[in-house]
Parts: C-alpha cells; structure tokens; sequence
C-alpha cells in the first residue's frame, strides 16, 4: 500500500453454487478491521442460470455497498466431479465479471494459499481457518455456514499477499493487470 494512513477494502469471496461466502475488511496503516461477512445463499434457486444471474447481482450489490478497491476470490480446488467443477469455475467466473465490470483488480489464491496465510498450515481446516479468524476479529461466534469465514480468508490472504507477508497470487491470474493490459478486451 502506497500511503499507510489510506484506507483500503478488500472483498473477498468464496465462490459455491449452493452457498457463496464474502467479507469485506478495512485497512488503514498496520490497523485492519472487519467491515462485514456473510453469505449468499442459493439453494431456493433451481436453475445454475438462475444461481448465476443472483450471484451476479449479489456480488454487484457487495461491491455498490463497500466499494472495495480489491477483490480476493479462492481459485476452485480440483475435485473428481467435472460436472461441480464446471458449475463452480461458472460462479467464479460471474463474480469476477462483477469486479471486472467495475475495473477492481482481481487476485485469485489457491485453497491451500489462503490455509497458509490464515493459520500457517496449509492443510487446515474450515474450522480451524474460522477459529483462527474468530481470534485475530474477536468475533463472539462463528457463523452458521463457514463459507462466510472463508470469504474473509481470503480477503485477509490477499491483504498479507499486499504487505508482502505471502507470495501474492499467481500473475497470470491478475485479472485486474489483464484488464489494464487489454482495454479493448472489456466491453
């Protein structure tokens, strides 16, 4: 960060298309704050167009309401079922469409990246990854679905990937440089 008394928010978002978790953190100087987390809950939606067109719109209200200078999104792991992956890349790709539409840079970080920065182990688990999250915000309790914890992982991954504390996510994976690199690619 250019200026340690300029403020910076960052969203964060764990992409689902059952539940989609986000937080949303403040940094001002050495001093970061919650803002808000939670979740965006798709399961009374039965069509993927319908999960998609909502989280779209969700994660456009997210970033109207906080107007975050980041984005953080966890990249989908690899799993043995094609048809969940292509369904998840799907929701990922429409909250990136959200922040690139408004020209936020974009970070992805692997699961294990954002177990790392968060806990220092990067095969922890959900709940240890709230726990630890639970203690650096002091929250009274955790949230009923983790995927909103998961969320603020990843913004707060991403916050450490900025002050040089992680390896910043993959280059290539910038979506913000993209943008900024190809224009005409947008629009």
């Amino acid at each position: 960060m250019a200026q340690s008394n300029s403020e910076q928010i960052i969203l964060g978002i764990d992409p689902g298309t059952t539940i989609m978790g986000y937080g949303v953190i403040s940094v001002r100087g050495s001093k970061i704050q919650l803002v808000n987390y939670g979740v965006i809950n798709l399961t009374k939606y039965k069509s993927h167009e319908l999960k998609l067109k909502t989280i779209f719109e969700r994660v456009t209200g997210l970033i109207n309401s906080y107007t975050p200078d980041h984005l953080a999104i966890e990249a989908p792991f690899f799993g043995k079922n094609v048809q969940s992956m292509l369904k998840l890349g799907r929701a990922q790709g429409v909250a990136m469409a959200a922040g690139l539409v408004r020209e936020i840079p974009i970070s992805e970080y692997a699961p294990k990246q954002i177990k790392l920065a968060i806990t220092g182990s990067g095969t922890a688990s959900k709940e240890q990854v709230a726990g630890m999250l639970k203690h650096i915000f002091g929250l009274k309790e955790l949230p009923q679905h983790l995927d909103a914890t998961d969320g603020l992982a990843a913004a707060l991954c991403h916050h450490h990937a900025l002050q040089n504390k992680i390896p910043a996510g993959n280059k290539k994976n910038n979506w913000g440089a993209f943008l900024k690199n190809n224009p005409n690619r947008l629009g």
